[in-house]
């Protein structure tokens, strides 16, 4: 079921942006990540593939941002009422540096 979920999230962003998988082989061995067409095809048609190559694809087809509304509906958080979804917050953490 994640899986899935997850593959459709990658499908739709490289259709929003009109990327081939042609073109995402292009795109992710231009910073040096060694893809076929075929390892591509394959990845996303499982839908099993490591957070690392999610990054790596949004990365290189532009997509630097996933709305948590967006993804509230196509996980249908109301399903899982104890999962809990964090977003990085915008404010500026602050460290103490204890000197010696």
């Amino acid at each position: 079921m994640w899986n899935d979920k997850v593959k459709r999230i990658l499908k739709s962003e490289l259709v929003k942006r009109g990327v081939s998988t042609e073109d995402l082989v292009s795109l992710l061995n231009e910073i040096g990540i060694v893809e076929t067409k075929s390892s591509i095809d394959s990845k996303i048609s499982r839908g099993t593939f490591s957070a690392s190559f999610f990054i790596q694809c949004l990365y290189v087809i532009g997509c630097n941002k996933i709305e948590i509304d967006e993804l509230r509906s196509i996980f249908k958080f109301s399903e899982f009422s104890n999962l809990m979804v964090a977003a990085e917050s915008a404010v500026e953490y602050k460290t103490n540096v204890n000197e010696k």
